[in-house]
C-alpha cells in the first residue's frame, strides 16, 4: 500500500476509536462531549441570536435593495445600497417594538392587574361551584372523599419531596432573575450587532462556504449538498416566517374580534391565543382552553363567545390565511407533523414543537427524494405495483412466472 492508504486506514482508526470513546462517556460516563458542547452553546448564544435574527431579516433586507436599486438605479453601489437597506430594516423593526411596548404592553399590563385582584373572586366562585356540584351529587362526594383519604399519603410526600423543592429553586431562579433579564439583553443587543455584520456580509458568507465545500468534496456530493441546502432554506423561511407572520395576524384579529365583543383580558387573551398559535396543530387548543376558562369565571355568556369566535377564528386560519402565508412549505402530512411536535415537544420543549415541524420536514423530503432515485434505478416510474398483489413478485426470479404458467398448462392437460 502507498503512503496515501497508509494515511486513510490510520484516520479511519483514530476517527473510529474517537467515536467509540465519545459514545461510551456519553452513554455510560458523565458525558464530557455533551457537557463542552452546552459551555459552546451558551459561549456562542449572541452569535446564535445574530444568525437567527439575519434569516428572519433577510428577505426584508433583499426587498428594500430592489427598491433602492428601483428608485436610484442599478449603477448604485453595493455598499450604499446594503447600508440603506440594512438601516431601513432595523428601522422598521425598532418601530414595530415601539407600537408593542407602547400599545400593547400597557394593556396587557391592565389585564394582568386586573386578573391578579380578582383572583380571590375567582377562587371563591370556583369553590362555590364545586362545594354545589359535591352537594348535589353525594355519590361524587363520596367518591372524591374516598380516593383524598386513599391518596393522602402521596400527595403528603409529593408535596415534602417534589413540590417544596421545586418552590425553593423556582424562587431562586426569581431572585437571580434580573442578572438572567440583564445577559439576556446583553446577548440580544450583541446578537444585532452580530446580525448586521450577517447581513451586510452576506453574500460573501455565502460564497465562502461554497468554496469550501467544493474543495473538500467531490462535484457530485457538492452538487447534491445545495440541492438539499436550497430546500432546507425554502421549508425552513417558509415555515418559520410564514408562521410568524400567521401567528401575529391571528393575534392583532383576536384582539380586534375580543374589542368587539368586549370580552374581558382581551389583551391577554389576544396574546396567549396569538402566541400559542405558533405551535402547528395543538397551538389553538393549547391558548384557547386556558383563555376560555378565564372568560367563564367572570362570565360564562362571554366564554361561549370567545369559544364561538375562536372556532370561526381558527376556521379563517386553516383555511385562508394559513394556506395564503404557508402554503405548501413543508409538504408534510399530518400525521407526521404529530409525530414531529410530540417528539420536538419531549426533547426540547415549546421550541422543539415550533422547529420540530420543518427539521422533520427536511428528514422527510431526504428520504423521499432517495427512495425515489432508487425506485427510477429499479425501474418503477408509479405506485401501481404496489397497490396491488403483484408487489410480491417484485423479487421472485425471472423464470418464476413462465414455470407457473407451465405447471398451469400441465393440470390442464
Amino acid at each position: 500500500m502507498s503512503r496515501k492508504d497508509y494515511f486513510r486506514w490510520g484516520l479511519t482508526a483514530f476517527l473510529t476509536v474517537c467515536a467509540l470513546l465519545v459514545f461510551y462517556d456519553t452513554v455510560f460516563r458523565h458525558g464530557v462531549l455533551l457537557s463542552l458542547l452546552h459551555t459552546l452553546i451558551v459561549a456562542l448564544r449572541p452569535a446564535l441570536f445574530g444568525a437567527a435574527m439575519a434569516y428572519l431579516l433577510a428577505p426584508l433586507v433583499n426587498a428594500f435593495d430592489r427598491g433602492i436599486r428601483g428608485v436610484f438605479g442599478q449603477k448604485t453601489p453595493h455598499a450604499l445600497v446594503r447600508t440603506g437597506s440594512i438601516l431601513l430594516t432595523w428601522a422598521v423593526v425598532f418601530f414595530a417594538f415601539y407600537l408593542f411596548f407602547s400599545i400593547l404592553i400597557p394593556q396587557l399590563y391592565l389585564s394582568v392587574v386586573t386578573l391578579v385582584n380578582n383572583m380571590q373572586n375567582y377562587y371563591n366562585t370556583v369553590y362555590a361551584w364545586v362545594e354545589q356540584l359535591l352537594n348535589d351529587h353525594p355519590r361524587i362526594a363520596s367518591t372524591v372523599s374516598g380516593a383524598i383519604d386513599e391518596y393522602w399519603t402521596d400527595i403528603r410526600y409529593w408535596f415534602t419531596d417534589t413540590f417544596l423543592p421545586q418552590a425553593q429553586q423556582t424562587i431562586g431562579i426569581v431572585t437571580s432573575g434580573v442578572l438572567s433579564v440583564v445577559i439576556f439583553f446583553k446577548d440580544f443587543f450583541v446578537g444585532v450587532i452580530v446580525s448586521i455584520y450577517l447581513l451586510a456580509l452576506k453574500e460573501r458568507f455565502a460564497l465562502g462556504a461554497r468554496k469550501l465545500l467544493y474543495s473538500a468534496v467531490s462535484e457530485q456530493t457538492y452538487r447534491h449538498a445545495l440541492k438539499s441546502a436550497d430546500r432546507a432554506d425554502v421549508i425552513f423561511s417558509g415555515f418559520v416566517r410564514g408562521k410568524l407572520l400567521d401567528s401575529l395576524i391571528i393575534g392583532v384579529l383576536c384582539f380586534i374580534g375580543a374589542s368587539i365583543l368586549k370580552l374581558p383580558y382581551a389583551p391577554l387573551v389576544s396574546v396567549v391565543v396569538g402566541v400559542t398559535n405558533v405551535i402547528p396543530f395543538f397551538g389553538p387548543f393549547l391558548g384557547a382552553i386556558p383563555s376560555a376558562f378565564l372568560i367563564l369565571l367572570v362570565s360564562p355568556l362571554k366564554c361561549l363567545y370567545f369559544v364561538l369566535f375562536v372556532l370561526a377564528l381558527q376556521q379563517l386560519d386553516g383555511n385562508v390565511i394559513g394556506p395564503k402565508i404557508l402554503g405548501g412549505s413543508t409538504e408534510l402530512p399530518s400525521f407526521w407533523v404529530i409525530v414531529a411536535i410530540l417528539i420536538g415537544g419531549g426533547f426540547f420543549g415549546v421550541l422543539g414543537m415550533f422547529l420540530g415541524v420543518p427539521v422533520f420536514a427536511c428528514l422527510y423530503s431526504f428520504v423521499n427524494y432517495h427512495m425515489n432515485k432508487r425506485l427510477e434505478k429499479k425501474g418503477i416510474e408509479n405506485d401501481d405495483l404496489f397497490r396491488s398483489n403483484d408487489a410480491v413478485r417484485i423479487y421472485e426470479p425471472k423464470g418464476a412466472e413462465k414455470a407457473e404458467k407451465n405447471d398451469e398448462k400441465n393440470l390442464e392437460a
